[in-house]
C-alpha cells in the first residue's frame, strides 16, 4: 500500500462543537494516522494513509460534521509522508484565539433529552445535562480561549465520572466545557418573591404545579429570565399583562413537543425544521382556530410566536405542567432582560409568584431569537440566543471597526479582519437601563474579541443615544452613516455582494441627508456611497414622533395631501376626538412639529387607520402587523398611483392611491380587500420603480431591506414579481431586515469607504 499524506485547514465554527473528536473517530474508522488540533483561526488536520481512504475522509469532513459545526471553508495540500504511528488529538495552539471560535448556545440534543428522562441514567432528571452537541456557550463565556476556567462553570469542579467523560475522545462529552452532573454541577431552588427558599425537593415539578394553578413563575434560563404562565388561561395571561405593563404586544408560547405545536398552530415542514433547529428560535406561525391558546396571548393577531423547549429545565417544566406556556422576557415593558438572581428578585418581585433559580451565572444576557419563514426561507427578525456570536463574513479585510446601530431594535457590530460580529438583540434605547445595557454589551464584545476599534460608525441622526455614544471612543475616527444606506449595505454584506445595486429600503423612520424623515427609499448604492434615485411622496408628520404611535395623525396627513380639506373631513373620524383632529390639521398647515416624511411605514399606519383596523399602536409596528394580518388571501382590485419627476429623482405619487383607499373605506369595502389591494399596489409600485431605475443605471440586482420587509406578504410578492421582471433579488436570512441589521450595514459602509473613494 502506498502511503500518502494530506493536511487540511478547516475554518468556520469548528471549535467547541465536538469537531476534533469527530475527526478522531473518522480517521480511526479509515485507518488513518496523524493528528488534529485547534489553532487560532482553524482546525488543522494532518493525516496519512491509503489514497482512497484519504479521499473518503476528505469527502466526509463537511458532510458528516457535528450538528453545531458551521464550516466556511476547507483547504488541503499534499505533503511528504511523516510515518505517523497513530492518530491523536493534540493540545490546542491558543495564540491569537478569538471569540470566532466560540459557538452560539444550542438547544438540548436528542441524546441528552433521552438521558434526561431515562430512570437508569445517572443524569436522570438533572436540569443541566449537556454534551458537546448542545448546551450553553456564548452566554457563559468570560474570556477566550473557550475553556472551562474561562466560563461561569469555573467554580464547579468536575467529579471523577464527569472528568473521565471530558477527557475521553470517544465520548460524547469530550471537552464539553459545561459538563456536569448532580454530584458536581449547578443546582436549582424554588423561591418566593422575597427570596425565601421554599425548600422544594423537586423544583421543576413544583414550579409546574404552580403554573398549572395559574400562578406566574420567573424561570432562569440560558440567556436570562422568562416570565411564564399557562398560555390557555385568559385569567393568568391578563394578570401577567397587568403586572408586566404590556398591554397588547404578543407573548411567545413554548409548546411541549411538535404534537403540542400542531394543536395550536399551522406549521409547514420548513417551519417545523426551524422549530427543531439547534438555534430554537421563536417562529411566527399561523394560529389554528380552536387551538386552546387564550386570545389575549396575541390579541387581534393571526400569527402566534411559538418555540420548543431548548434547555433541560424547559423539558422538565413542560413534562409535568401545562403543555403550552407563555414564555416572555423577564422584564418590565421596555427594560432589558433580567439575568442575575438578585437582580431578578428585585426587578420581577412584583410580577412573579414563584422564582425558579439556579447557581450557574449568566455572563452575557440574550433574549430568544425570533424568525419566520418567507418564500421557503427562514428569516431572522430578532437575532440573539442561538445565533450570536456566529459572524457574518465580509469580502475583504481591514481595521477594527464598531457600528453602534440605531435606537430601535439596537445591536452593535464589531468587525475584525473579514468577520463582522453582531451582538445579541439589545432592544430599544428608550430608557437609562436600556442604554446602560447597550454600553455594557459594546464593551463586552470589544473585550471578548480583543478588538481596538480605529473607526466608530453611527447613525446620522444627531439625537440618537447610539450616535451620542460614539464620543466614548476617544481617539477613534467617527463616521456617520445614513440609515437607509446602512440597511442596503447590511443585505449586501450578508449576501456578499460587491459593486452597486438598486437598494429598496422601506421602514418607519430614518434621518435623511436633506433633514427630512426618509422611509420609502430606492437607492443606487454600493458600500462606499449612494444616490437617492426614487422615493415615495413626502407628506407632513403631525406631532413628529407621536405620529409613529398614533396612525390617525398620518391618516389625516395623507388624506389632506390626496383630497385637501375634503380628505381632512373623511379622515377626522379616525382621530380620538374633533379637537385632536383640529389641532393636528393646524400643525400640518403651519408646519409646527410636523416634519416631512417619505416613510412607507407611516403610510401603512395611515391605511390601517382609515380601514378601521388600528388607529393607535401600543407597540412599534402594531398597525402594520394588523394590516398585514387583515389582508385577504386572494388578490383584489389594485389601487392607482402615479410617478413624478423631481429634478431627475423619481417620486411615487401616493395621492391617487390614498384617495381610492378613502373612497373604498367610505363605501364600506371590507378591510381585508383594501389591505390586499394596498399590499399588491405597493409591490407593483416597487417593481415599476426598479424597472425605471434599472434601465437608467444599467442595474439588474435589487437588495431589499428595512422593517417593512418583516411583512411576509409584501416581501414574498416583491421577491416573486421582481424576479419575474428579470432582476436578481436579494433579501435577509441571518440578519434582521429591521434596525437589528443596521450595525452590520454601518461597518460594511465604513469598510467600503476605506477601499473606495466616497461617491456621495
Amino acid at each position: 500500500m502506498k502511503v500518502e499524506r494530506r493536511q487540511f485547514e478547516v475554518r468556520g465554527i469548528v471549535q467547541g462543537v465536538g469537531f476534533r473528536p469527530f475527526v478522531y473517530r473518522l480517521a480511526l474508522s479509515h485507518g488513518l494516522k496523524g493528528f488534529v488540533r485547534n489553532e487560532s483561526s482553524c482546525v488543522r488536520i494532518d493525516v496519512e494513509g491509503d489514497s482512497a481512504a484519504l479521499d473518503s475522509f476528505e469527502a466526509l469532513l463537511p458532510d458528516s460534521a457535528p450538528p453545531l459545526a458551521r464550516i466556511s471553508g476547507i483547504t488541503s495540500r499534499d505533503l511528504k509522508p511523516a510515518a505517523y504511528h497513530d492518530f491523536r488529538i493534540e493540545e490546542s495552539g491558543r495564540k491569537g484565539e478569538t471569540i470566532s471560535q466560540v459557538p452560539p448556545d444550542a438547544a438540548t440534543c436528542e441524546a441528552c433529552v433521552s438521558e434526561l428522562f431515562d430512570p437508569a441514567d445517572r443524569r436522570f432528571g438533572y436540569p443541566f445535562i449537556n454534551c458537546t452537541d448542545c448546551g450553553p456557550r456564548y452566554t457563559i463565556i468570560l474570556s477566550v480561549p473557550y475553556d472551562r476556567p474561562f466560563t461561569t462553570m469555573a467554580g464547579f469542579r468536575m467529579c471523577p465520572d464527569c472528568r473521565k467523560e471530558y477527557e475521553n475522545p470517544s465520548d460524547r462529552r469530550f471537552h464539553a466545557q459545561p459538563n456536569a452532573c448532580r454530584d458536581c454541577g449547578p443546582s436549582l431552588r424554588l423561591c418566593s418573591p422575597d427570596g425565601s427558599d421554599l425548600r422544594s425537593p423537586n423544583p421543576p415539578a413544583d414550579a409546574a404545579a404552580a403554573l398549572a394553578a395559574l400562578r406566574i413563575a420567573a424561570v432562569k434560563g440560558i440567556g436570562g429570565f422568562h416570565l411564564a404562565c399557562d398560555a390557555r388561561s385568559a385569567a393568568a395571561v391578563a394578570r401577567l399583562r397587568e403586572r408586566k405593563k404590556r398591554e397588547e404586544k404578543p407573548f411567545a408560547v413554548m409548546a411541549r413537543d411538535m404534537q403540542a405545536v400542531e394543536r395550536i398552530a399551522v406549521a409547514s415542514s420548513r417551519e417545523k425544521a426551524l422549530l427543531r433547529s439547534p438555534e430554537r428560535p421563536i417562529v411566527l406561525l399561523r394560529k389554528k382556530d380552536g387551538g386552546g391558546i387564550a386570545e389575549s396571548v396575541a390579541p387581534g393577531n393571526r400569527f402566534l410566536g411559538v418555540m420548543m423547549p431548548y434547555s433541560p429545565l424547559h423539558h422538565l417544566l413542560l413534562s409535568s405542567g401545562p403543555e403550552a406556556l407563555v414564555m416572555t422576557s423577564g422584564n418590565l415593558s421596555d427594560e432589558p432582560i433580567a439575568f442575575g438572581n438578585d437582580e431578578a428578585l428585585s426587578r420581577l418581585g412584583g410580577i412573579a409568584d414563584v422564582f425558579l433559580l439556579h447557581d450557574r451565572d449568566i455572563e452575557t444576557p440574550a433574549d430568544d431569537s425570533v424568525s419566520r419563514v418567507v418564500a421557503g426561507r427562514a428569516m431572522v427578525l430578532r437575532r440573539s440566543r442561538g445565533y450570536v456570536p456566529a459572524p457574518v463574513f465580509l469580502e475583504s479585510d481591514g481595521p477594527d471597526v464598531i457600528g453602534l446601530g440605531a435606537d430601535l431594535k439596537n445591536t452593535v457590530c464589531v468587525c475584525r479582519g473579514n468577520a463582522a460580529f453582531l451582538s445579541q438583540h439589545l432592544g430599544d434605547l428608550e430608557n437609562l437601563k436600556a442604554r446602560e445595557g447597550f454600553a455594557q454589551a459594546a464593551r463586552r464584545l470589544i473585550r471578548l474579541l480583543d478588538a481596538r476599534p480605529a473607526i466608530v460608525a453611527h447613525d446620522m441622526h444627531p439625537g440618537y443615544a447610539s450616535s451620542r455614544h460614539a464620543a466614548v471612543f476617544a481617539g477613534a475616527a467617527r463616521i456617520p452613516v445614513q440609515h437607509h444606506h446602512a440597511h442596503v449595505a447590511s443585505v449586501m454584506a450578508e449576501n456578499m455582494l460587491e459593486g452597486r445595486v438598486i437598494g429598496v429600503a422601506f421602514d418607519g423612520t430614518g434621518f435623511g441627508t436633506d433633514g427630512t424623515i426618509w422611509g420609502g427609499e430606492f437607492l443606487v448604492a454600493g458600500y462606499e456611497g449612494f444616490e437617492r434615485a426614487a422615493h415615495f411622496r413626502t407628506v407632513r408628520m403631525p406631532g413628529s414622533d407621536a405620529a409613529a404611535r398614533q396612525g390617525w395623525r398620518m391618516a389625516l396627513s395623507h388624506a389632506n395631501d390626496a383630497l385637501g380639506d375634503r380628505g381632512l373631513g373623511l379622515a377626522a373620524s379616525t382621530a380620538p376626538d374633533a379637537q385632536s383632529a383640529e389641532i393636528a390639521a393646524a400643525m400640518m398647515k403651519s408646519g409646527l412639529n410636523s416634519p416631512w416624511t417619505s416613510s412607507l411605514g407611516r403610510l401603512f399606519d395611515a391605511v390601517a387607520a382609515v380601514c378601521g383596523i388600528r388607529t393607535c399602536s401600543s407597540f412599534e409596528g402594531q398597525a402594520a402587523m394588523a394590516l398585514e394580518g387583515a389582508a385577504s388571501d386572494e388578490p383584489c382590485e389594485p389601487l392607482p398611483f402615479a410617478f413624478e419627476d423631481k429634478d431627475g429623482r423619481l417620486e411615487i405619487d401616493t395621492r391617487p392611491l390614498f384617495a381610492e383607499v378613502c373612497r373604498r373605506a367610505a363605501a364600506r369595502v371590507p378591510a381585508a380587500e383594501i389591505s390586499r389591494s394596498f399590499h399588491d399596489s405597493i409591490t407593483d409600485a416597487t417593481v415599476q420603480t426598479c424597472l425605471r431605475i434599472g434601465s437608467r443605471f444599467m442595474l439588474d440586482r435589487v437588495a431589499l431591506s428595512g422593517g417593512c420587509f418583516q411583512n411576509a406578504l409584501l416581501l414574498d410578492s416583491c421577491l416573486q414579481r421582481l424576479a419575474n421582471a428579470g432582476f436578481k433579488v436579494y433579501s435577509h436570512c441571518l440578519v434582521p431586515p429591521n434596525d437589528g441589521g443596521i450595525s452590520l450595514g454601518q461597518v460594511a459602509v465604513v469598510r467600503g469607504i476605506l477601499r473606495f473613494p466616497r461617491t456621495k
